[in-house]
């Protein structure tokens, strides 16, 4: 008797208990917000976690009523290792760090079908057959799974910049300059497991003459990693400018790591570079470092989770001994309520010689000494309000530079002692905070206070316009000082982009002339058809020694490939 059927066979470890469908426990689909800056968002889960570019999350908060409501719809525009950036597409109320964003329903099916194929190496298949039953022989045979859609997957733009610069007052100096940006998310290359991804934007060609500009400074803050990571192998590596993923305290790197899986939860490695990031709080282009470090995770992210590093590294300037030092990094989060996160870093110090001054300590003629340590606790009882305490301690004086302070890339570092803040989330969008602290440094003879005052506004009444309004009033081993800013963006439609930032700053410092300056940055964004964009600012900076105006214009490309 002939007959047709048609089933729908999942041929993997022959267990029919994944043929039910359920979810994969493994695959992640929630992930903590950890930093949140202008119009970005940094989440704590990177590519090892399943993210890739183009992913999009929703952001969900629990209100007075009980119930969850989505605050935000986010986009992944950047990956690396153990972190990624969104860019926040729609937003209802200001996201905040510890709130937790979700992956899509479109998004999860994808990686329980990715996690389910590389673990079985098989695939659902539809067979049809008019006589006999061949359920038996079909079970046995070997069925290969089809390419993940991460292999050879490449996403990003590139395109060339113009720039000129006009000195004000009394130099009256122009230049020119050729510029260069990528930003790329690209997995799986030539189906291995090395990825290539972040963002760069920088220089072609050297100005003749002057300082870098405030522009130059934020650009020398990119990353950009070529990273190898195989779920199937003990072995990790990554190369170019990154934050090393155990241990991010230690700042931006330029150079490499490599690292090796011990178990299911331990991993050790190595690493070495320069310090080329300006918002570091030893910053300095001359400096190498070289380590190696121990990290041990533990947990789950829907419950409790900890992170603990733990390494060693020596640093040089001009190839010469500067640093030898321990760096412990620690992290304890559960769920979306309660976090508590340290990063302590460690100097040995080796006293002079004969003809030195320094008088060798009663235990020995080495000691060790805290030179740079971070603690912040965070609570966040109801998703209305937060509350995080914070410990900022320097043994020496920070190098970062100082005419970032105004663009709120170095808040963490201006307070020195206890600080305690909360943020609110009020209707229509509005959070304001606050932050207050006692600085205690080194050698005061008496406290002062540290004051932080802030207001996002998420729609500016009906325009659209989103605003970020903060003002600091801070006393710190660099010097005492203030800074108000403003920060507006308007996103119209998905095709077009603006961008404001206004600020003055007032520091007081033996390490600057510069007390007063005062800036103004525009920039815009513009997509062209599918594969085409254009972008342009302009950036008026006036200071006690630079006064310039600075203005660019940006064409490129957009690339999709499959």
């Amino acid at each position: 008797m002939r007959y047709l059927l048609c089933l729908s066979l999942w041929l993997a470890s022959g267990s029919w208990d994944d043929a039910a469908g359920a979810q994969d426990p493994g695959v992640q689909t929630s992930f903590r917000v950890k930093y949140v800056a202008e119009g970005a968002v940094y989440l704590a889960g990177g590519r090892s976690a399943g993210l890739a570019e183009g992913q999009h999350l929703t952001v969900k908060r629990t209100g007075e009523d009980k119930n969850e409501q989505e605050i935000a719809e986010l986009q992944v525009v950047s990956v690396a290792s153990a972190s990624a950036v969104c860019e926040i597409k729609s937003s209802t109320q200001p996201v905040q760090s510890g709130d937790w964003a979700f992956l899509s329903a479109r998004d999860v099916e994808l990686l329980q079908i990715m996690r389910t194929a590389k673990e079985s190496k098989r695939y659902p298949q539809v067979i049809s057959f008019t006589e006999g039953d061949p359920l038996d022989a079909e079970l046995r045979e070997y069925v290969p799974r089809p390419p993940s859609p991460a292999v050879n997957r490449a996403r990003g733009r590139v395109g060339f910049e113009y720039n000129t610069i006009r000195g004000v007052g009394a130099a009256q100096n122009a230049s020119t300059q050729l510029g260069f940006l990528l930003r790329a998310d690209m997995t799986r290359l030539d189906g291995t497991y090395w990825n290539f991804s972040g963002y760069y934007r920088g220089r072609l060609n050297s100005r003749t003459s002057g300082p870098d500009t405030l522009t130059d400074l934020v650009n020398r803050t990119y990353h950009l990693t070529l990273s190898y990571n195989n779920p199937e192998s003990r072995w990790v590596a990554g190369f170019g400018r990154f934050y090393l993923p155990w241990a991010s305290g230690l700042s931006t790197i330029d150079g490499g790591y490599i690292g090796r899986r011990i178990g299911k939860r331990v991993t050790a490695g190595i690493f070495g570079g320069s310090s080329p990031d300006p918002t570091s709080w030893n910053y300095s282009p001359d400096r190498q470092i070289a380590g190696s470090f121990v990290n041990v995770e533990a947990g789950s992210f829907g419950r409790v989770h900890l992170t603990s590093t733990a390494g060693v590294a020596v640093t040089r300037m001009h190839w010469q001994p500067d640093r030898q030092f321990g760096f412990f990094e620690n992290g304890l989060y559960y769920k979306r309520s309660f976090s508590i996160y340290s990063d302590v870093e460690a100097d040995l110090l080796r006293t002079t010689n004969a003809s030195g001054s320094a008088p060798a300590p009663a235990s020995g003629p080495d000691h060790v000494v805290i030179s740079r340590s971070y603690s912040t606790v965070r609570f966040q009882p109801i998703p209305l309000i937060s509350f995080d305490f914070s410990h900022n301690y320097f043994r020496n004086m920070p190098t970062f530079d100082q005419r970032l302070v105004s663009t709120g890339l170095l808040d963490n570092l201006l307070f020195q002692g206890m600080s305690g803040g909360v943020r609110i989330s009020l209707p229509y969008g509005i959070g304001p905070y606050l932050e207050l602290g006692k600085s205690s440094q080194t050698g005061d003879t008496r406290t002062s206070w540290n004051h932080l005052y802030g207001l996002v506004v998420a729609r500016l009444w009906r325009t659209g316009i989103r605003a970020d309004i903060r003002y600091s009033n801070f006393a710190s081993s660099f010097g005492d000082g203030r800074y108000r800013s403003v920060m507006l963006s308007r996103q119209m439609g998905e095709r077009f982009r603006l961008d404001l930032q206004a600020g003055q700053q007032d520091i007081v410092s033996s390490l600057t002339g510069a007390t007063r300056s005062r800036w103004i940055n525009t920039a815009t964004d513009w997509l062209i058809g599918r594969h085409y964009f254009i972008g342009s600012g302009f950036t008026m900076y006036r200071g006690g020694i630079q006064s310039y105006n600075q203005l660019y214009l940006n064409l490129g490309y957009r690339f999709d490939m499959k």
